[in-house]
């Protein structure tokens, strides 16, 4: 039986602490929950020749998927978060969750605050197998980073998810914890300190995401809780509206949850996402109709 990892805004900044002070770079290792069959621990070269290394989660499959999932988590980072989800996945799904760079055990160690940089770096993720294709999930602050994502590298992602995304603007949780953070920035751990910082810094690069959006034509679908106190649903409503899409924009309501849609149980999440990857239809040959013949050649006449 797998333990319950911290879940919460107040139970995820302790278990921070508490991994910061035992040196650990993931709260609860995977490991020791999961075979290597199941949840994987992976390192992978960072794009855009920044010669970072990455630290990534994912599904071992013998036979390839005919859809890869990729996740870019929120702020902090924490892809073992997900490992629940990830070992709940169906075999003819694969997954991918990162530590984005400046969390948990991918590089740098220290802060990188561009949205871009961070795309550029995190492109690798998205090299899929021969046949295979690639659904892009955006977690709250990676929502913005999964977007970028997407249209920088055309042709490589089918759709793209905004999960309980983060637009700049938070919920009475979110300042409040930020206000808090930002004046125990010199004390606080190095990915909590990361987080306080990107959030903070986010407003001034939303023109990147809006022009990425716009320029997108793949489906996007935006998940989002109806009680989600830290990235309230109204914005990401708005963004949407004000959004000039090449194609309309899917919008799911999510009742009841609130900014941690992956808690467990995974199911509603893997469910909801599932019904974001396109439904191929199936190829039927219609051979044009001929005009009915007569005995003797000659076309009939019709009434």
């Amino acid at each position: 039986m797998t333990r319950k990892r911290p879940r919460g805004v107040w139970s995820m900044g302790w278990a921070c602490i508490a991994c910061a002070a035992s040196g650990r770079t993931e709260h609860v290792p995977t490991a020791d929950d999961y075979p290597d069959t199941i949840v994987r621990r992976v390192r992978i070269d960072a794009g855009g020749g920044l010669g970072w290394k990455l630290s990534a989660i994912v599904t071992p499959r013998e036979k390839t998927a005919p859809w890869k999932v990729v996740v870019v988590t929120g702020a902090p980072s924490w892809a073992e978060y997900w490992a629940p989800a990830l070992a709940a996945l169906p075999q003819d799904r694969e997954m991918i969750v990162v530590d984005r760079p400046g969390y948990a055990g991918s590089e740098p160690v220290e802060y990188v605050g561009d949205i871009r940089v961070q795309a550029k770096a995190l492109a690798p993720l998205l090299k899929a197998r021969p046949g295979q294709k690639v659904l892009l999930v955006g977690q709250s602050y990676g929502a913005a980073i999964a977007s970028l994502m997407a249209e920088q590298n055309p042709g490589k992602v089918a759709a793209l998810v905004l999960l309980s995304g983060y637009f700049g603007e938070s919920g009475p949780t979110a300042r409040w914890l930020i206000g808090l953070g930002s004046r125990l920035l010199r004390v606080i751990p190095r990915d909590l300190r990361h987080a306080v910082i990107e959030v903070s810094g986010q407003p001034a690069q939303l023109d990147h995401l809006r022009a990425a959006l716009s320029r997108l034509r793949i489906p996007v679908h935006v998940i989002h809780g109806d009680k989600d106190d830290f990235a309230p649903i109204e914005i990401a409503e708005r963004l949407v509206a004000q959004t000039r899409a090449r194609r309309p924009i899917r919008f799911e309501r999510v009742a009841g949850a609130n900014h941690f849609l992956n808690d467990e149980p995974v199911g509603p999440l893997l469910a909801a996402l599932e019904g974001c990857i396109p439904v191929r239809k199936p190829f039927r040959l219609r051979l044009p109709r001929l005009p009915a013949m007569s005995w003797f050649g000659a076309p009939q006449a019709r009434a």
